[in-house]
């Protein structure tokens, strides 16, 4: 019998299909990216919305409960029983009128997507989540990755709660002390390589090839289709009414390569009627995403890259021995591993990319955490990106825009009190050191 999902190569030039029983991170045939594709026609996907919302209100079973897991049937690889969840993808989706001021949109059209309120702290526990049910359904007992934080605390709390094995690689001092100190305390073996993330994510492939180890990065097809359902969310929060943009982060591309995915798959479903547009946005120290896609015009063209470009680009990094350099650690990756996939988004949601400073991202962060929530340096990157976007008259003020914050203030503590005490910015709060006397205790306080 015809399988419902399956795995299919990106390239439309080979297009092999395998079974999802495999664990496989690139084409056994051509060496290119996978997908999780699906036989809609034989699934049993919803017509409308309303199961999802009826489903939000049963707290009794996990798979409801969850963020992911009540979309299920728009990911639908994985037997209900073998479903991993932590209570990932209870976040929200708010109107700050605060942030739309500071990019100079109107009061009602800046929405904000805080992805740290996930167990982990951070948007990865969405495709944690999809990645390690399929790992629990083909028996997985060691998995492993590479990562500049994040991936390291989703990881080791996934690989706990399923009894496995976990070994991370991280790069030596590119990491935040926040999101280490997760990575140790669930019980993670965490190997620092003297390198940078690109380094580490070339290291782990190897080692997952020649020891037959899971790997869990974006490479994973799987953990994309747990990203996905941050889209869905957003939607309803919004009442399902699509915006008109996305903004986000981009780093490896996962996210980016997950929400263009989402879309194609909802409007062919007829569950949306409008696809939106999508800004990816690079820190400036590694942009590599924005010098190919704005500077050298490289595209998806349907599937057919260029993939010669994308090599002699990454040779030329290589001969020049480039290091990509951002405080936003979360994105300070020159060699996206999901880059194709990231074109292919960029070309369903008519997409575009910037890059922005470090002073851009810290001053946007400072404003998200003056304005209600904190966030991660790298979630800085979407505000700075749709601030920058304002003031170029590519986003109008009167448009519905839905900024991704991916990860928790508290990942990465030092970059937020270094901003603060040392005067960097518009936002910046120095804390005021007086002596021990009433009257001057009295005076700093400007009562």
């Amino acid at each position: 019998m015809t399988q419902i999902s399956y795995q299919q190569c990106l390239n439309p030039a080979c297009a092999a299909e395998y079974d999802v029983q495999e664990a496989l991170f690139a084409c056994p045939a051509c060496g290119d990216l996978l997908d999780v594709r699906y036989r809609w026609e034989r699934m049993a996907v919803p017509a409308d919305w309303s199961i999802f919302e009826d489903r939000w209100a049963n707290r009794s079973d996990p798979r409801d409960f969850s963020g992911v897991w009540r979309f299920r049937e728009l990911l639908a690889f994985c037997p209900p029983e073998q479903l991993v969840t932590v209570g990932e993808g209870q976040t929200v989706c708010q109107a700050n009128d605060g942030i739309a001021a500071y990019v100079r949109s109107r009061p009602g059209r800046v929405f904000l997507q805080y992805e740290g309120l996930n167990p982990s702290g951070s948007f990865k526990d969405n495709g944690m989540a999809a990645a390690f049910s399929h790992a629990r359904m083909i028996g997985v007992r060691h998995v492993a990755c590479a990562s500049t934080g994040n991936t390291s605390a989703s990881v080791a709390l996934y690989a706990h709660a399923c009894g496995m094995q976990c070994s991370v690689f991280i790069g030596s001092g590119r990491i935040a002390y926040g999101k280490l100190s997760q990575a140790l305390d669930y019980g993670a073996q965490t190997i620092q390589i003297q390198g940078d993330f690109d380094d580490c994510m070339r290291r782990v492939q190897e080692v997952c090839r020649d020891k037959n180890l899971y790997l869990v990065n974006s490479l994973n097809p799987f953990r994309l289709e747990g990203q996905k359902t941050i889209m869905y969310r957003v939607l309803e929060s919004l009442g399902w009414r699509v915006p008109d943009w996305i903004v986000v982060p981009g780093g490896n591309l996962g996210n980016s390569s997950a929400f263009g995915k989402a879309f194609a798959e909802l409007k062919e479903l007829g569950l949306i009627g409008k696809i939106p547009r999508l800004a990816v946005i690079n820190a400036a120290g590694a942009d590599t995403l924005y010098d190919l896609y704005e500077n050298q015009n490289l595209r998806f063209n349907g599937g057919r890259v260029e993939a010669e470009r994308i090599d002699a680009y990454y040779a030329r990094l290589n001969e020049s021995g480039y290091r990509p350099h951002t405080l936003a650690t979360a994105i300070e990756i020159s060699r996206p591993v999901n880059l194709k996939k990231c074109l292919r988004a960029l070309e369903i949601c008519r997409g575009l990319v910037r890059r922005v400073t470090d002073e851009e991202i810290l001053d946007a962060k400072a404003a998200v955490g003056r304005f209600g929530l904190g966030c991660e340096p790298a979630s800085g990157a979407s505000v700075a990106g749709l601030k920058r976007l304002r003031a170029e008259g590519v986003i109008g003020a009167d448009e519905t825009v839905v900024c991704i914050l991916t990860g928790h203030q508290l990942k990465d503590p030092t970059v937020t009190v270094d901003y603060h005490s040392r005067h960097q910015g518009e936002f910046s709060n120095r804390p005021r050191e007086v002596p021990d006397e009433i009257d001057q205790i009295i005076r700093a306080l400007e009562l």
